[in-house]
């Protein structure tokens, strides 16, 4: 364990918020310069804490509150009908657990994805050097799950930290050509299930925010838990 109170944090000066655009938002970050491992991160994932490359972070808005962490209890999970036939359809894919190291062909499918999906946000231009600062790290245990189709065509990487409690989904990008397959959700069903071949409690969201569109697949996980006041509660979807 790691004694949380020797740990120094520190905080960003207002900046626009990237999920609300209207509103301005406050970062928290562990100190950089402590000793950063994926012990300290299991410990701050349960109050709230993401990986940012080789960053710690968590919302810290003085007048908002809208960023609710969100993990799935992988054992309570139940497939509803929507997600069996995403499993289904599926299954032709080959997923591979590979190094989280710089590949080409990992970035190339990256760089298509931002610039495909999300050319309207803050990773827009995507460059290598974004790329790397965003989704690896120095000391995370991190691995990429490559997803690969018939003609082993690389159409998904879910971007994956193994903590002691669960893991987190830190971002996953694909080919977007291939919206039948919806790869986005396989990628989280394929976690959960590695969660529990891994005998981990959890699967490690990210952020929920009512009122931001992108974010509306997450409650789409029955049962969900959500960070609230200091405490994770159990809520329906």
């Amino acid at each position: 364990m790691t004694d949380l109170a020797a740990v120094k944090f520190f905080v960003t000066p207002l900046h626009q918020c990237s999920y609300l655009p209207r509103n301005d938002a406050i970062t928290l970050f562990a100190d950089p310069k402590a000793n950063l491992d994926h012990n300290l991160y299991s410990e701050l994932s349960e109050v709230g804490f993401r990986r940012s490359g080789n960053y710690l972070y968590r919302p810290h808005c003085r007048q908002c509150s809208a960023c609710i962490p969100v993990r799935i209890p992988v054992e309570q999970y139940q497939f509803s009908r929507k997600h069996k036939r995403i499993w289904n359809k599926n299954q032709d894919l080959t997923i591979q657990r590979v190094e989280a190291v710089f590949k080409d062909e990992h970035y190339d499918l990256y760089a298509r994805y931002i610039e495909e999906k999300h050319n309207d946000g803050d990773m827009y231009p995507p460059t290598p050097e974004q790329y790397e600062s965003f989704l690896l790290s120095d000391w995370g245990n991190t691995c990429f799950y490559e997803f690969r189709d018939q003609d082993n065509k690389l159409v998904a990487v879910a971007v994956t930290d193994v903590m002691e409690n669960g893991l987190s989904a830190v971002y996953t990008f694909y080919c977007t050509q291939n919206a039948k397959r919806s790869l986005g959700v396989m990628a989280v069903l394929w976690q959960i299930k590695e969660c529990r071949n891994r005998n981990l409690p959890a699967l490690y969201l990210g952020y929920w925010i009512k009122d931001c569109q992108k974010m509306k697949y997450k409650t789409e996980y029955s049962p969900l838990e959500m960070y609230v006041n200091n405490h994770w509660i159990s809520v329906s979807t």
